[in-house]
């Protein structure tokens, strides 16, 4: 479910609160539209992320957030986040 590169970024991201696609885009600018898209997709269809369209008028908003069995996964990422700000701070050369 949250395997791969940007699924746990893109949780990580969410853990704040709710985004719309280009807040999330401009947090991982070297991510390809494609990919985000698709991951995006992919945890909506896990149920981690819920994903709400605004079409009352134009331009089109849509924004992710996470859902209440994705927010039982805070305390492992922000575990994962910890562990590699202290990979960084002790091991980076």
């Amino acid at each position: 479910m949250i395997g791969g590169k940007w699924k746990t970024v893109i949780l990580f991201h969410l853990i704040e609160g709710t985004l719309r696609y280009n807040e999330l885009r401009k947090e991982m600018p070297t991510v390809t539209e494609r990919t985000l898209s698709l991951q995006l997709k992919a945890l909506e269809e896990d149920g981690l992320i819920k994903r709400k369209v605004y079409t009352s008028k134009p331009p089109l908003k849509v924004e992710y957030s996470l859902t209440d069995f994705g927010k039982t996964l805070i305390p492992l990422i922000q575990s994962i986040a910890d562990w590699g700000d202290f990979v960084i701070g002790n091991y980076s050369k």
